[in-house]
């Protein structure tokens, strides 16, 4: 079996017999020795200790004495939500369940940095054996926030952290910032010929995914939803790229991300929706529950559309909680 997403920390922890991933200390001690939480120079004596004992116990219960004890506002606020997080993936049977938990009760205090890190750990599990490569590209919009250009009357897009960068870089050079390409242009789009090139650089997130005019990086997206489902909410559903909704009794919708559920629910209450609006929309999927006995009776057998969209600025930040959230089904057993 190829490789792929080692950054995801997979490695870290172990199946249990369910199928989902076990809470191991070797996980948690990722956490720690992420840069956000190793105490810098400035750090109080406090604060280095506080970090020491949890490094040799990352399970070690802490009081709230020892948090109130630290020098910095800051590290005391940024070590109450770490370890509030810790505790929640401690309490739960799998990472997947930890996940779960976050998404119903609220994930209120948890940085969006370790939400996305859970996302990147269950899709590795979910989509394990995968050999499709515009699956695992697309499954990158799950936890990576993109940017989206058109570039040849084609949409792409490139991984959004990347393109920050090389557009730091390209403001220190007056020569490129002079050519006025945009650094997408840069990256290799994905396309049958070079796919194969994707398992050596996975971990980069440094391949452009064509949204617009490849049908198969659509068909990659549909097919990691059905994973992603599959494998959290152990539901069975059938995902297909849509042109356009032409369905004039649409019952349900799940935007998958903050702008189109905004645009998704202008459409729902029968609000005009402006032509550059609307052009935003960048994917649409009908979505299919395959066993009717998990179908929502608000539902029934009607299709459920599922709406992605960029923002004004051209960012696309997917929110795979909308998927548990608001997908319309009865929850049974689960990961």
């Amino acid at each position: 079996m190829t490789e792929f997403w080692v950054s995801s920390g997979h490695h870290l922890t172990r199946r249990d017999e369910g199928g989902g991933l076990a809470v191991t200390d070797e996980l948690l001690l990722a956490y720690l020795a992420r840069p956000e939480l190793v105490p810098p120079d400035e750090a109080c004596p406090a604060e280095r200790a506080l970090h020491a004992a949890l490094l040799g116990d990352p399970r070690r219960p802490v009081t709230p004495a020892e948090i109130a004890a630290l020098a910095d506002a800051d590290a005391r606020e940024n070590w109450g939500f770490i370890l509030a997080f810790r505790d929640r993936l401690l309490a739960a049977r799998s990472v997947e369940s930890a996940y779960l938990d976050l998404v119903r009760q609220g994930a209120a205090g948890t940085p969006p940095l370790f939400l996305n890190q859970l996302v990147h750990l269950i899709l590795r599990n979910a989509l394990d054996g995968c050999d499709d490569p515009y699956t695992l590209r697309a499954a990158e919009l799950f936890f990576r926030p993109q940017r989206a250009s058109v570039t040849d009357g084609s949409l792409l897009l490139a991984d959004a952290e990347l393109i920050d960068e090389a557009e730091g870089a390209r403001g220190q050079s007056p020569l490129v910032a002079m050519l006025g390409r945009e650094p997408v242009s840069e990256l290799d789009v994905l396309t049958p010929d070079n796919a194969w090139t994707y398992w050596s650089r996975s971990d980069a997130f440094s391949m452009a995914l064509n949204l617009g005019a490849d049908p198969r990086s659509r068909e990659g997206l549909a097919r990691a939803i059905e994973a992603f489902l599959r494998h959290l909410m152990a539901v069975d559903v059938a995902v297909a790229p849509l042109p356009a909704i032409e369905d004039k009794d649409w019952r349900w919708f799940v935007g998958l991300d903050a702008e189109g559920t905004r645009i998704g629910n202008a459409l729902w209450r029968g609000e005009p929706v402006d032509a550059a609006t609307a052009e935003r929309v960048i994917a649409l999927f009908r979505l299919t529950v395959l066993d009717p006995a998990r179908a929502d009776p608000r539902v029934g057998d009607r299709p459920v559309y599922l709406l992605l969209a960029m923002t004004r600025d051209r960012i696309v930040t997917m929110k795979p909680q909308n998927l548990i959230a608001g997908l319309p089904v009865v929850v049974t057993g689960e990961a």
